[in-house]
């Protein structure tokens, strides 16, 4: 533990924003119809209000995500958690310019890709963020779907 006192909820908001903009890289975690759960890491773009991510249409969680639409995410390094919790709209295609900002921002254009790679984006309705045990009360910084004050 670093002995820091707990961040007041607006600068985890803050901080949650931050990593939102700047991380390429989540944990995606689905689970099928038989409750089979998979986890993979794939990045992401943040547009302010969602998170747009891509994998293989054959993939288990691009059948997960069209079949049920629940998703959870984790995004930071284990002492510093943004977890993120939503519904999935599947996308067979993006505007130019979502494909733009996102093969920019990853360094990875599925519009490129051979095989097909739907877009999914993620509406949060809930946000979780903490960095140490005396974090874990105070948590959440989105609930339903709204940042909390």
């Amino acid at each position: 533990m670093s002995g820091a006192p707990p961040r007041p909820r607006e600068q985890r908001r803050l901080d949650t924003l931050h990593r939102l903009e700047q991380d390429v890289d989540a944990w995606v975690a689905t689970a099928g119809a038989d409750a089979t759960p998979y986890l993979v890491p794939l990045s992401f773009l943040w547009d302010g209000e969602t998170l747009l991510i891509s994998t293989a249409a054959a993939n288990p969680t691009a059948r997960n995500l069209r079949a049920g639409g629940r998703v959870r995410l984790t995004i930071g390094p284990t002492r510093d958690v943004v977890l993120i919790e939503g519904t999935a709209e599947t996308l067979d295609a993006v505007s130019d310019e979502a494909g733009d900002a996102f093969a920019e921002k990853t360094g990875f254009d599925p519009r490129r890709e051979r095989t097909h790679y739907p877009y999914f984006r993620i509406r949060p309705s809930l946000i979780q963020a903490w960095r140490e045990v005396n974090e874990l009360a105070g948590r959440d910084v989105m609930v339903a779907g709204a940042w909390l004050p």
